[in-house]
């Protein structure tokens, strides 16, 4: 799966778990935390997500690696999801 495509899918799942979020303002490289009002459980909510959704069995001690787009493609290129 390319970078444009695992992009896609977790903002996909972003919105899903933070739909008044306007997704096409998220700046790659900053914290969703920042950039949006994503409570703690809305951000366990959507680590949760993208372990169900790329099947990427996401350990929970790494949950703290997907703050922003850049570093939830770079986690999931090296889980080698499909």
């Amino acid at each position: 799966m390319n970078r444009e495509e695992l992009e896609s899918r977790v903002l996909k799942t972003l919105g899903e778990i933070a739909p008044e979020a306007d997704l096409t303002a998220i700046k790659p490289n900053v914290s969703f935390r920042d950039q949006m009002d994503l409570d703690s459980m809305d951000y366990l909510n959507f680590v949760i997500a993208l372990d169900e959704d790329f099947g990427a069995e996401i350990p929970e001690s790494e949950y703290t690696k997907f703050t922003s787009l850049d570093a939830c493609v770079e986690q999931l290129q090296r889980l080698e999801v499909t």
